[in-house]
């Protein structure tokens, strides 16, 4: 056993970390494999990172890569309700991985959790959310000089970094993880999609099937949430601002309309859209009582519970992860899961074998970055095609199934302005 330096729930439920890690790695078969190439190859060696994740059995499997890689990494919690507390444990205690998260802690230990790890001067940023990269651009400028890269996963991330290179404020290259297809494409729809119907049932236990469904924003992880939902039966309602993305939801066949409509009708509001207050005081005064919100967008904006609470008389716990709020009027709206991720708050987040592609990008784009960074300008990156084709490619593998291969004549027909018809 190794004792790092760390801030941890309970060091005795490593032991039962490790299994959830191993159980893991059972579905990630694609990070297995460059584990253990950067176990040969080290890649990585030397190079500290800082790095601001869901503490969960997927994400060690992908700190353990990165470490086998040679990488000198601390980690925190992106979001308080998403640590597994044993998981946390067992990096530290087991793999030696200085670790700083623990389930349910407040904001300022989150934020003290943040300050430890990059006080660790890195090198290179893992961030679910970019506050890693907020910090080392607002309290921490001091460190900036020596970060040479990093990268992000999430969508909600994304933006903030884009906002904050519009804005040529950004000081260091990132790769945008979240926007590689093999993340995107399964993750966000797949992953989002099952574990937040997931998340919903074991905080309630009430049948979908019927109930009218809410889904606010139609990105991937929309798609994911209102595909899922309307296979177990529900009747789904989705909302946008986007005219592309609400037509397509139409041509999906699901009903479209303003979330001032939706609210009067729906048992069931799910917000996905990384957008602030999309669910607010108006759509609250005209809601259904025993109407159940939950959120599966990366902070707990989406939902303003500020407002909530302005209209409740009395508020009261039903069961974990489930909060009843007793409006004026009398009516009563359930919260899920303090309106975070609930996902991750009230399930164990998206399955392995989909953070396996997500995770398999991480680790490539941070080998990428060691010798590329160079030649790259502070800005937003997209995921190398080759590492995307790379992992898509593993996971078929992995899968056991094979695909075409163009021939040179082929080749040369997509690569060519001359043949035409004949």
């Amino acid at each position: 056993m190794t004792t790092v330096q760390s801030d941890v729930a309970d060091v005795s439920l490593a032991a039962a970390g490790v299994q959830r890690i191993q159980w893991a790695a059972r579905e990630m078969p694609v990070l297995a494999t460059i584990r253990e190439r950067f176990l040969r190859q080290r890649p990585l060696a030397g190079i500290r990172v800082s790095a601001c994740l869901h503490v969960t059995s997927e994400t060690a499997n992908l700190v353990l890569a990165l470490r086998d890689g040679g990488a000198d990494i601390r980690l925190a919690a992106s979001n308080p309700l998403s640590t597994q507390d044993e998981v946390a444990a067992a990096l530290v205690h087991e793999y030696g991985i200085p670790t700083f998260a623990i389930r349910g802690e407040d904001n300022e230990t989150y934020f003290r959790h943040l300050a430890e790890v990059v006080g660790h001067g890195p090198q290179m940023t893992m961030d679910d959310g970019a506050d890693v990269v907020a910090m080392l651009h607002t309290t921490r400028r001091d460190l900036l000089a020596g970060v040479v890269a990093g990268t992000e996963e999430t969508t909600t991330g994304v933006v903030r970094l884009r906002a904050l290179a519009a804005e040529g404020k950004l000081e260091y290259p990132i790769v945008a993880v979240n926007e590689a297809d093999t993340k995107h494409f399964f993750d966000n729809r797949y992953g989002t999609g099952q574990s937040t119907l997931d998340g919903i049932t074991r905080a309630t236990n009430i049948l979908l099937a019927g109930k009218n469904f809410v889904v606010a924003g139609y990105g991937w992880c929309g798609k994911g949430v209102a595909m899922r939902a309307r296979g177990m039966g529900a009747q789904v309602i989705v909302t946008e601002v986007q005219p592309v993305r609400a037509l397509e939801a139409v041509m999906d066949g699901f009903r479209v309309m303003p979330i001032a409509e939706a609210a009067k009708v729906g048992d069931i509001f799910v917000t996905v859209t990384g957008d602030v207050n999309v669910i607010d005081t108006p759509s609250f005064e005209v809601m259904k009582s025993g109407a159940v919100l939950a959120n599966s967008g990366h902070f707990d904006a989406e939902i303003n519970l500020v407002a909530l609470n302005a209209m409740t008389e009395t508020h009261r716990s039903l069961r974990p992860n489930v909060e009843e709020y007793v409006l004026h009027d009398g009516r009563k709206i359930v919260v899920l899961a303090e309106g975070r991720l609930v996902n991750l708050g009230a399930a164990e987040g998206h399955p392995a074998a989909v953070m396996d592609m997500s995770f398999a990008n991480q680790a490539l784009c941070a080998e990428y970055l060691v010798g590329a960074h160079a030649t790259l300008t502070p800005a937003v990156y997209d995921v190398p095609r080759q590492i995307d084709d790379d992992v898509a490619r593993l996971k078929l593998e992995s899968m056991g199934v094979g695909i075409d291969v163009l021939t040179a004549e082929q080749e040369h027909y997509l690569t060519s302005w001359e043949l035409g018809t004949h």
